[in-house]
């Protein structure tokens, strides 16, 4: 039997990542194949039917699976790098604010629509503060790459550059993104400050359609992968990680709640976001 994977095409290393990992598969006596999807939703609607047996989930596709699907969905696996991130809402190091609660009456830059870690999740923490977005505080969407669920960080790229240009008073990434602007030179070393941050929270995770002996050996060789292994290592760093780690799904709590205060999917996954056209 075949084990078919879905995973979204956010970038061409995609292909390059995928199609490496299956030929180590093959290596240890497992039959793997992989279909590409151009958005999310449509892989959550193939993993919900059954039509892949498993998906490589970001944490807001993981939501809706479950919704869809309920117990009958199997988390498997994460990257290490996946466990405990942030995002952070930055300003110019120049600028007044000095708390998430100063930017009332502000506008605030966030990434693509449908991205948890520059949208959904930081706008939680807009309204923890007492910030609703669109009455208290303005907010700037930088919609790039809808439907891919944040993946495509040029939403939150281009909302640090508006909030460097100064059209946005601050603008709203995940941790790791902060800490890429400033190396690649999109934003100045020491130029910027971070005023908020969320609670820690979990990004994708391979997920099964349902438990089977095959989805089983699939996690079972993903968590035995070795990085000193040099073809691993390859692949490893494409995909951003040092380990697998076993599957928790504790850490989407945060992102549970960002979903419904925004009306983004219903109970049953139905997608209810407003203007949302992956």
């Amino acid at each position: 039997m075949t084990l078919v994977m879905g995973a979204v095409a956010y970038d061409p290393k995609v292909v390059t990542i995928w199609a490496g990992f299956r030929a180590w598969f093959a290596r240890q006596g497992l039959d793997v194949d992989f279909v590409l999807y151009s958005h999310y939703e449509r892989q959550v609607d193939d993993l919900a039917a059954g039509r892949v047996d498993v998906a490589w989930n970001s944490p807001l596709a993981w939501v809706r699976a479950r919704r869809m699907a309920g117990e009958r969905l199997e988390p498997l696996a994460m990257r290490d790098t996946d466990q405990d991130l942030t995002s952070v809402v930055v300003v110019r190091e120049d600028s007044p604010y000095k708390d998430v609660a100063d930017l009332k009456g502000e506008t605030v830059g966030t990434g693509a629509i449908d991205s948890p870690q520059a949208t959904l999740l930081p706008s939680a923490l807009l309204r923890e503060h007492g910030l609703r977005p669109g009455e208290e505080v303005a907010v700037r969407r930088f919609d790039v790459g809808v439907g891919l669920h944040g993946d495509h960080v040029g939403g939150e790229r281009a909302a640090a550059r508006a909030m460097m240009s100064g059209d946005v008073a601050a603008a709203c990434m995940v941790d790791s993104s902060h800490l890429l602007f400033v190396r690649e030179g999109t934003l100045p070393p020491g130029g910027t400050r971070v005023i908020g941050r969320t609670r820690p929270y979990d990004h994708c995770t391979m997920t099964a359609a349902r438990a089977t002996p095959e989805t089983d050996r699939f996690r079972d060789l993903l968590l035995s992968m070795d990085a000193s292994d040099p073809d691993v290592r390859t692949l490893f760093d494409l995909e951003g990680l040092t380990a697998w780690r076993p599957a928790r799904t504790s850490g989407y709590a945060l992102l549970e709640r960002a979903v419904d205060d925004e009306g983004f999917y219903d109970a049953a996954g139905a997608i209810t976001a407003p203007g949302y056209r992956p």
